[in-house]
């Protein structure tokens, strides 16, 4: 078993049930781990050894595990970047059109179908309990919103901006490059006219 836990360990603790497989771990040793507690099974089909430090951002970090183009996007971006008294109820990501929406139980999700081009932009890595995860900038998350203000809200889109405009390094170009690729930028010049 020790070896099976190395591969773990050379992971940093946590696995997708199929990459644990593809690097040796066979089906049943997992169950077995799962069993004697040398593993937790964190989420469907996902494995971290239970020596290692609880998650800190779990549904972002299994949710990028499950969903490796999940994109994380309006209200769960506002959340990590600090732009919003929202608390998330669903984590909101973005795929690219041509992706299906995958079936997931748990935790809530909202997914988004992005161009291809506004999909790509902004893209942010973010190392969080060991895993790559991918979210959007300050500044593609906040025409996000204005782009989806039907659906989040106005409210948030406008909260979000006033945060923004009080953190340190605010780059307006960048907000307009970007609401010019989401075809939002009439909507939000005026906000940002009168706000700056």
């Amino acid at each position: 078993m020790a070896n099976y836990k190395k591969i773990f360990a050379d992971h940093k603790g946590i696995l997708r049930a199929s990459k644990a497989i593809e690097l040796g771990v066979p089906k049943h040793i997992l169950y077995e781990m799962v069993k004697t507690g040398e593993l937790i099974r964190e989420a469907q089909g996902i494995y971290r050894l239970s020596e290692s430090d609880p998650l800190g951002n779990p549904d972002l970090v299994n949710l990028s595990l499950l969903v490796p183009r999940a994109v994380f996007c309006l209200i769960s971006a506002l959340y990590f970047h600090e732009l919003t008294t929202q608390i998330p109820h669903f984590v909101y990501f973005a795929l690219p059109r041509d992706v299906k929406t995958p079936k997931i139980n748990h935790p809530p999700i909202r997914v988004f179908h992005f161009s291809a081009k506004s999909y790509q932009a902004g893209i942010v890595e973010h190392e969080l309990d060991g895993v790559k995860v991918k979210i959007y900038d300050r500044e593609k998350t906040i025409v996000d919103c204005f782009k989806f203000r039907e659906k989040i809200g106005m409210d948030v889109a406008l909260e979000a901006v006033k945060d923004y405009l009080k953190q340190p390094k605010v780059n307006v170009s960048l907000l307009m490059k970007y609401s010019r690729i989401n075809r939002v930028e009439k909507v939000i010049r005026p906000y940002l006219e009168a706000l700056v």
